[in-house]
């Protein structure tokens, strides 16, 4: 119902020349003559719906290529960093919005006496340093090594090499775990595992990865791929899937150096 909806209001405006859905096989042909490109994941952590959890919406936005046909799924394999917009609407105790346009990270809270979003914190900025860090724990036994050593030192807290506590949050919806990471600092990883080898990757790289990392990265935190920058990835597949690390720099970092 939230792909049918969002994916009626996009094409209805005249603006999207196509989009492509985390929800759709291949991508949908709006106005020929529109200028943008949206992709989305129309309802990010659905799973939290039996259990009243947190969900969201996570869209990215690009220019269209006006020289080729809206039909054409080659017009979005572009990197994250031809991003012109790009956010997510967390639907929590209040509907907010987070966006970028490449000028930092905003927050919006849903006014419905006012009737739209009102600014509430311009130039969100992320801590370079934390104690909190997310990830499914479910998948430990089936992580990389270098992974699995990063995570045990932290769970050793004060008595590990960190020689710190470090606190553990996990929501199930990528919205609710990357908004806290805007919110107070924090690392949130979803790395490869071997589960199944047919697909290392849990999380798409043109609904998930590059507007979560431009939103990340606009609010001075990194965001990784194994070594690479997640937004110069070139896609080869808008269903791409892609390892993600991401949050405060400082703490990004420490868990790459944990694969060199």
């Amino acid at each position: 119902m939230a792909n049918e909806l969002i994916k009626d209001v996009l094409l209805e405006s005249g603006y999207v020349k196509a989009i492509s859905s985390e929800e759709e096989d291949t991508s949908v042909v709006g106005n020929p003559d529109g200028k943008f490109l949206v992709s989305f994941d129309p309802l990010d952590g659905s799973s939290n719906i039996e259990v009243n959890g947190l969900i969201g919406t996570i869209f990215s936005i690009h220019r269209a290529p006006q020289d080729c046909a809206a039909y054409d799924t080659s017009i979005f394999m572009q990197p994250g960093t031809q991003q012109v917009c790009a956010g997510y609407v967390l639907y929590g105790p209040a509907t907010m919005l987070v966006m970028t346009t490449g000028k930092g990270t905003h927050f919006y809270v849903l006014d419905r006496t006012h009737g739209g979003f009102l600014l509430v914190e311009r130039n969100v900025s992320i801590a370079e340093d934390t104690n909190e860090f997310a990830i499914n724990m479910a998948n430990q036994s089936y992580w990389q090594a270098p992974m699995q050593h990063y995570i045990d030192d932290l769970i050793a807290g004060e008595n590990g090499p960190r020689a710190k506590p470090f606190n553990m949050r996990w929501l199930g919806a990528m919205v609710g775990d990357v908004h806290r990471v805007l919110t107070r600092g924090g690392i949130f990883a979803y790395p490869s595992d071997s589960k199944n080898a047919s697909q290392p990757n849990k999380l798409r790289l043109m609904y998930e990865a590059n507007p979560m990392s431009f939103l990340v990265e606009q609010a001075g935190g990194m965001s990784v791929s194994g070594n690479s920058r997640i937004m110069e990835i070139q896609p080869t597949d808008i269903h791409q899937r892609v390892e993600v690390i991401l949050g405060s720099k400082n703490e990004v970092e420490k868990c790459l150096s944990y694969y060199k």
